[in-house]
């Protein structure tokens, strides 16, 4: 065995043991700091045997992996502070999830807040009595004995289908506490101490409704208490800026019933930022180059079985419709439709690399349970276009791609992004990829080479893939840390060849183009849905649906309101008046409420001198200006797209 410290030392250790067996004979002073180790790409804890072969790199506390460890161990501290406080509960299970962890129970009545409180303080005892975790490798009969002992049927389910498959059979026990489980744990239960119990949900057992509905518990855990409280207050931040919540305030957008889950209504405040954003996307793409194209809501099978999307896709697909014995279906991608398009007329060279673009509304079929406000949708309009180019051509076309998501990062005020390029997996060609083994190596080189050329920060995933080729999904940060996946940047191989797309070489040859697949903005609803939280709604002055309130104080300030109001609206400036009867502090609430970035009041000083009082929506009295030198300003703003959030508007530090 091969013990790889974090100071980069070497240990080795020539017998069958687990870590913490080795690390006693070896170097005893690590047992202090070591949690686990990374074996071929596994976190193992210090109690899991291991081959003599094996090469371990240890895992302090520090390390970002470290997480897996002790969340996991926090949620089995959760079920064992429940079983001394609910003896009769039932155990299901208890994984680790993205920045926490929960744990599935069958209790005689619902948790509740207070439940929580006293299972919390439950767990605070179990980490003071700081029990080792104890790894039993078991028969399949003696952990079925214990099982059967303790009375866990959902436990006993799980066991049996580990034993028909085949697997090792493993308990983990610290104190009282016996728990069928892989691990990994930490060394002992207090070895982590902040953590916090979240919230209470329904599950049905195996994600099943025909099941019985279990209590689900949500919990966190960190590793230090300023980590817990950054975590904790990006998530109630995360609940004032939850664009659901927001939309509905802002009148943006709605969902209802009868129109469908996940069919997003845009009401008009919300129909202004989509034309906002698309007036941006037509006004980049063809400086770019991009030349614009229109393409129908649906398409007949045998386009969709050209494609490859059926079978590959048919499960995100709404069914069938059919009319005069031929099936059509609502098109999930507007690349097929493209491809025709390239098809519709002869191509040389010289037209490539040829770039079509549109703004086209997309159907998809996401699982109830998936839908998510406007970040998981059935019905969406993408930023999408299809290049068209020579192998020669590629690198040049995908390095501009992601040079364009940058510009639009900036312009938008995102600092933190990432870039996962998504290969295939090789024992999945001909079932989840379409199986050109060659073809696959070649194009993740060429994005390889491209990726690496450009300088790009990025992470390579396994079995992501598009089905016809490698992709970039772009993860990027909000303003309050939390994490979106948004824009892709796809290649394709496969589909330019099955519609038989052709362009004459400078030697007169038929040659097949390659194509790449991009969406810059993601769709309207994913990138709104984004925007809305990244801002807390305070959109930028472009972007807002109502850039200034016109405010008159009483009612002979009226008739001026009307004259700046006009003046606005002939510069272009969108502005509406509130000379409603309500008071003026109330009518700047309901501006503020709407996050309209200015107000304009005027009395009688702003009448008899032609001016405004300008106020912005964070509460800043910026005085009396002229209007004329008003309207100037606010033009400049809205002509530079300026993301530019006022400081009071800024995520308040931690």
């Amino acid at each position: 065995m091969i013990i790889k410290t974090p100071q980069g030392k070497k240990l080795e250790y020539d017998k069958t043991a687990s870590l913490e067996e080795a690390l006693r004979q070896l170097a005893p002073e690590l047992l202090g700091s070591v949690i686990g180790g990374e074996l071929n790409g596994t976190i193992v804890d210090r109690q899991t045997p291991l081959s003599p072969d094996a090469q371990v790199q240890l895992l302090t506390l520090e390390a970002e992996e470290a997480a897996l460890l002790y969340r996991h161990s926090m949620s089995h501290l959760l079920a064992q502070a429940v079983k001394r406080l609910i003896p009769q509960a039932k155990l299901a299970i208890g994984p680790v999830i993205k920045d926490g962890f929960y744990y599935d129970f069958d209790v005689p009545e619902s948790f509740t807040p207070d439940d929580l409180k006293q299972i919390s303080q439950e767990m605070k005892k179990i980490i003071k009595e700081d029990y080792a975790f104890e790894r039993l490798e078991l028969p399949a009969a003696e952990a079925r004995r214990l099982l059967q002992e303790h009375d866990e049927p959902y436990k006993l389910e799980l066991l049996e289908e580990f034993a028909g498959r085949g697997e090792s059979i493993s308990c983990y026990r610290d104190g009282e506490f016996l728990d069928l489980c892989r691990g990994p744990h930490m060394p002992s239960t207090g070895w982590v101490k902040q953590f916090k119990l979240l919230e209470v949900a329904g599950a049905y057992w195996r994600g099943d409704e025909h099941n019985k509905m279990l209590q689900r518990i949500y919990g966190t855990a960190f590793r230090t208490r300023e980590e817990l409280d950054k975590y904790l207050w990006q998530r109630e931040e995360a609940k004032k800026r939850d664009h659901r919540k927001l939309g509905k305030q802002l009148q943006l957008f709605t969902f209802d019933e009868e129109v469908g889950p996940g069919l997003p209504l845009w009401l008009p405040r919300g129909e202004i930022i989509i034309e906002e954003l698309e007036k941006l996307a037509v006004e980049t793409e063809r400086a770019a180059g991009y030349q614009r194209v229109r393409t129908p809501h649906l398409a007949k099978e045998s386009l969709y079985l050209r494609s490859g999307h059926l079978p590959y896709y048919a499960g995100s697909m709404y069914p069938a419709m059919e009319a005069e014995g031929v099936k059509y279906y609502l098109k999930p991608m507007n690349c097929p439709h493209h491809h025709k398009i390239f098809a519709a007329l002869p191509r040389s060279y010289r037209d490539l690399p040829l770039r079509l673009a549109e703004y086209g509304t997309c159907y998809r079929y996401e699982k109830s349970g998936e839908l998510f406000g406007l970040m998981r949708v059935r019905s969406l309009q993408m930023n999408d276009a299809h290049i068209y180019c020579t192998l020669e051509q590629f690198e040049e076309e995908f390095l501009a791609v992601i040079g364009m998501y940058l510009s639009y990062f900036e312009l938008f005020g995102i600092e933190k992004y990432l870039m996962r390029f998504s290969i295939h997996a090789p024992e999945k060609l001909g079932q989840k990829y379409v199986n050109e083994p060659e073809l696959w190596l070649q194009t993740e080189a060429m994005v390889r080479r491209a990726l690496e050329h450009g300088g790009i920060n990025y992470v390579e995933v396994p079995d992501e893939a598009a089905f016809y080729g490698p992709k970039i999904d772009v993860q990027v940060w909000s303003a309050i840390g939390r994490e979106f996946t948004l824009a892709t940047n796809q290649v394709d191989f496969a589909q330019p060849r099955r519609f038989e797309l052709t362009y004459k070489s400078a030697q007169g040859q038929e040659e097949t183009p390659l194509c790449i697949h991009r969406a810059p903005l993601s769709t309207h609803e994913r990138f709104i849905g984004f925007l809305i939280e990244h801002y807390a709604g305070a959109l930028p002055v472009w972007l807002s649906p109502v850039q200034a309130a016109v405010l008159p104080i009483a009612e002979r300030h009226q008739d001026y309101a009307q004259q700046v109001l006009a003046q606005l609206t002939a510069a272009g400036v969108r502005a509406e008046l509130d000379d409603s009867s309500n008071t003026l502090s109330y009518r700047i609430r309901q501006a503020q409420l709407f996050k309209v970035p200015y107000m304009l009041v005027m009395g009688d000083r702003e009448q008899q001198a032609q001016q405004v009082a300008v106020r912005l929506r964070d509460g800043h009295d910026l005085g009396a200006q002229s209007l004329e030198e008003f309207i100037q300003k606010i033009s400049q703003t809205i002509a530079s797209r300026s993301s530019e959030l006022s400081a009071s508007e800024q995520p308040p530090p931690l």
